[in-house]
């Protein structure tokens, strides 16, 4: 090997030492190995794979772990006992009565309808329930225009208009003997109607343009009952976005549609898909390295061909007028074409492309030893998939434990937003009521001295909340859901990676490939890691998910502060943002290869984890080039699939081969089955590479365990591949017998 011929040219003792450490020669104590590793575990020379004989690791935090769920099982009980789904499912009134409820007056009224929408801010407001107005359930949206007034005057020749106008009104009316002011006073009849349309159970008005004009049923002016002309843009101003509202469910509608029309070709690509990656996993042991070369030879060309173009602008600007000027006599432009103009910029873009082709090269020809040795890792790791095929399955099983947290956590969710009794508050359309926001009691709220200090002031019905301790706590539980949620999460996660280890853990330490694998080595990880390691999965996953809660937390800060925070602040959370996501990304890589050291020798996280960080510490080098050449096959594979299911699924769509197959041909958006089966397939592309990702990374901690513990001598043979071996270019007899 490259390396151990320069260690072994030089004359200094630790030199040579620390190279027959990294080359696999063992030393001659168990304190002699932890001093020149730094690895406090005992040195076991007779160590054939994964220990068997374990103990429990992390008990205190697995009884920890095991208190949250209990106490997760018990919140889910009591927010079940407590909480009323259909407070989701239906629009409530005023007096928080549900619409369109079996069993109830409004029975038959399923659409929430508002009063005087003007007094309505926006569509969030709406959507929310806090709108300043009166709300009743009806059993249909207004389809004209209408006005308190304008039906008082044809009432005495035709009773329709106000058997029309009763619908909408707190209780049915037998003749219009009330004025406008008592009308408005009292709050039993809007004054004005408008054609609306129905929307998430709520009337909203009904939107549309005309000759490029936003119109209300055909209209641009109107009358508001109120003696005020008023036209659609002030309307739009006070419910904004709800002509947007509507279009997005006539395009829902659409999407419907065309998924009920090719349904059943979305699941034939997702299961081509699953075959592909099968496929791609398969031929990934034979063109790993074909496919790397030829993604390093293109960028080679991509670069030199951006020099070229580089140099040829530079050369065509040479006789250009004030192409000579530089960026700081140019000074700050808002056309950014300007700079291009210069030829001073062409000359920066040369050189840094120079550099870069330079570096490229430099990394080829000084890294090509490291460059093998990831690319034999990479088809060890399609024969250890395939001498071991029940990982392939194992992402079922795992997607099925992510679907039962996110169900629960859900469920948790809405009941506990959906726990107490209807809260009423005092609103006001002006808003300067002193008494605002504060809670009444709508069946005697007009007999109050409230009603009568602030005209116009309504008692509507707010939220659902109470003032037992349960209720109070509230906001408690919903953080303390997403907390267990994201630990749950993070531990099937974990869970996942220190089984897939040890499956992949005992193919490498088996002497004789296939012959000296374990039976069921998957099944019989999984139940190891459960039986002893649940409690430093559990530390894993903990670290990870106050990690990801505090993140939360940052974007909840930011999201509620946004407006009212100053440069610095911004800076500074922006700061805290970046340096939290990328904790998270180390976080996430130190916790994959301790789970591999877990599932090596059973010691407990922290132990497994600083083993982990000083063996990859050790050989940073490998680590660096292994893991940027996996990362881009898989991702290139990950590429393939998708993007070969997205080609045929277009063909398909965009009916380019009824030669050859008859696809649909009445869609109305193609794109809609096409980004399905693109993001599907990725999807089903990403279950099986990321159990190709665990696999290389268990047998490249592996290979680097192999290299210190083994000299690949008779008593001590290396049990790496025969690949990895004439990488390594590791002479000895026993192997080459082998």
């Amino acid at each position: 090997m490259t390396d151990q011929g320069e260690e072994s040219n030089s004359s200094d003792d630790e030199n040579s030492t620390k190279s027959s450490t990294e080359e696999g020669s063992s030393p001659a104590s168990e304190e002699e190995w932890a001093k020149l590793t730094g690895d406090s575990r005992a040195f076991d020379p007779g160590f054939k794979g994964p220990v068997v004989n374990r103990s429990c690791t992390d008990v205190l935090c697995c009884i920890v772990f095991i208190l949250f769920i209990i106490a997760y099982i018990i919140l889910g009980l009591i927010a079940w006992v407590h909480g009323d789904p259909r407070r989701v499912a239906y629009p409530t009134d005023s007096k928080g009565h549900f619409c369109g409820q079996k069993g109830t007056p409004n029975e038959n009224k399923s659409i929430l309808f508002y009063f005087n929408l003007f007094s309505c801010t926006s569509p969030s407001v709406l959507i929310s329930l806090q709108c300043p107005t009166t709300q009743i359930c009806v059993s249909k949206c207004p389809e004209k225009f209408l006005t308190y007034m304008e039906m008082q005057f044809p009432y005495s020749k035709d009773r329709r208009y106000l058997k029309y106008y009763s619908q909408f009104c707190k209780s049915p009316i037998v003749h219009p003997a009330k004025s406008l002011s008592q009308i408005v006073m009292d709050d039993d009849c809007p004054t004005a109607i408008f054609p609306s349309k129905p929307f998430l159970q709520r009337c909203f008005p009904d939107f549309s343009t005309k000759n490029g004009t936003l119109t209300v049923g055909n209209r641009t002016m109107f009358e508001d009952g109120n003696g005020r002309t008023r036209n659609a843009m002030e309307l739009r101003a006070a419910a904004k976005n709800i002509n947007k509202v509507l279009d997005a469910k006539t395009i829902g509608m659409k999407v419907f549609e065309d998924y009920a029309t090719t349904w059943y070709w979305i699941l034939m690509g997702l299961l081509i898909a699953m075959l592909l990656s099968w496929l791609f996993l398969l031929l990934l042991r034979f063109t790993a390295g074909f496919l790397f070369w030829v993604f390093v030879l293109g960028v080679i060309g991509i670069i030199g061909y951006g020099i070229w173009h580089c140099y040829h602008e530079y050369r065509n600007l040479q006789e250009q007028p004030n192409a000579h000027l530089s960026v700081y006599d140019l000074g700050i432009q808002t056309d950014i074409k300007m700079y291009f103009q210069l030829r001073q910029t062409w000359l920066a873009f040369m050189v840094m492309l120079c550099i870069l082709e330079v570096l490229v090269i430099l990394m080829l020809i000084f890294l090509r030893n490291r460059i093998r040795i990831a690319i034999a890792l990479l088809k060890e790791g399609s024969k250890a998939i395939a001498y071991v095929p029940s990982t392939l399955i194992y992402p079922v099983l795992t997607f099925i434990f992510l679907s039962i947290c996110i169900c629960y956590w859900a469920v948790t969710a809405v009941y506990l937003a959906t726990s107490g009794v209807p809260i009423y508050k005092i609103v006001t359309p002006a808003g300067k009521c002193k008494y605002e926001n504060k809670t009444c009691d709508p069946e005697i709220f007009s007999t109050t001295a409230i009603a009568k200090a602030c005209p116009g002031a309504q008692c509507n019905f707010a939220f659902y909340g109470g003032n037992s301790l349960y209720h109070q706590y509230i906001t408690t539980f919903q953080i303390f859901n997403l907390f267990v949620f994201l630990w749950l999460i993070n531990f099937v996660i974990a869970l996942g990676q220190c089984a897939l280890a040890g499956a992949f853990a005992s193919y490498y330490w088996a002497f004789q490939k296939p012959d000296d694998i374990p039976p069921y080595p998957l099944f019989t990880a999984f139940g190891r890691a459960i039986r002893y390691h649940t409690g430093s999965l559990a530390f894993g996953s903990l670290i990870l998910a106050l990690i990801q809660m505090f993140r939360i937390t940052l974007e909840y800060l930011d999201r509620r502060l946004k407006d009212n925070q100053n440069n610095v602040s911004k800076f500074l959370q922006h700061c805290l943002k970046c340096c939290f996501w990328c904790l998270e990304k180390v976080v996430k890589f130190l916790n994959r290869n301790a789970y591999v050291m877990i599932a090596l020798y059973g010691k407990n996280f922290c132990r497994s984890a600083r083993d982990a960080f000083n063996l990859l510490i050790r050989n940073v080098l490998k680590v660096a080039v292994m893991d940027k050449v996996t990362d881009f096959v898989l991702v290139l594979g990950k590429i393939l699939v998708s993007g070969c299911i997205g080609v045929l699924a277009f063909l398909l769509f965009t009916e380019r081969i009824s030669i050859i197959i008859e696809g649909p041909t009445s869609l109305n958006y193609y794109w809609v089955p096409l980004l399905t089966v693109v993001i599907g397939s990725y999807v089903i592309a990403h279950g099986f590479f990321s159990v190709y990702a665990m696999c290389i990374d268990t047998i490249f901690i592996c290979f680097l365990e192999d290299l210190e513990r083994n000299d690949g001598s008779a008593e001590r043979p290396y049990y790496m591949n025969h690949s990895l071996l004439k990488i390594m270019k590791v002479q000895s007899t026993q192997t080459e017998k082998q």
